[in-house]
């Protein structure tokens, strides 16, 4: 039971990584205007993520824009797309293999549980992995923010600062790490029931007992 716990809570923690990588990827609030300036003007705001822009005015109204061109973006953007959604679809796939794996399912069978035990700790470490790879354009985009934004060559129009959308990234990759270790941790080695068996049915075969017989005279 325990053990089945696990797995649940597993799958649900990963499940909840997985959507809000998903929406952290589709935002555009990975990087915000740095008011570092000596004269604050907050009459816009430019939010910059994976996939458009946004102008935020003052009034209230946002007009938001996608890239024109997909090669024309720097490295460092290509290589977070790619990683983002390369992740997302390890999660998918991880999901399905996590669903079929679990000890409250019946996809395979109420007998195969050593397959259904390897099926788990498979997806357990495929969250596993998609959170270190989700994490890594996040902490890659951090790092170039905090980098440009105390680097004195860099005017400050164009110094930005840690979206929202960074910090719910870090969120959703610590719940991937620790949903695919916990789902790790709740499936049976391959080949061990985790639950007893009673009857006379899964009850192996009793040692002889060797009664020694005395001689009374």
């Amino acid at each position: 039971m325990a053990s089945t716990g696990l797995q649940l809570l597993g799958l649900l923690l990963a499940v909840m990584g997985w959507v809000g990588g998903a929406l952290v990827c589709a935002a555009p609030l990975w990087r915000v205007s740095a008011f570092a300036g000596g004269e604050i003007v907050i009459a816009q705001v430019l939010w910059e993520g994976l996939w458009m822009t946004c102008l935020s005015q003052s009034t209230g109204q946002i007009q938001c824009k996608t890239y024109d061109s997909t090669l024309a973006l720097p490295i460092s953007a290509q290589v977070s797309r790619t990683l983002s959604v390369l992740s997302l679809l390890l999660c998918l796939f991880a999901l399905l293999l996590g669903v079929a794996g679990a000890k409250c399912t019946k996809f395979l069978g109420e007998g195969a549980y050593s397959s259904k035990a390897r099926l788990a700790r498979v997806a357990g470490a495929l969250f596993f992995f998609s959170g270190l790879l989700y994490l890594i354009p996040i902490c890659w985009t951090a790092y170039a923010v905090v980098r440009d934004f105390y680097d004195p060559k860099v005017a400050a129009p164009l110094k930005r600062e840690l979206g929202p959308a960074l910090y719910l990234g870090w969120g959703a990759g610590v719940l991937l790490l620790v949903g695919g270790a916990l789902l790790n941790a709740g499936s049976s080695p391959p080949g061990v029931r985790a639950t007893p068996t009673f009857g006379g049915g899964g009850r192996s075969n009793p040692l002889p007992v060797v009664v020694e017989e005395k001689e009374y005279v």
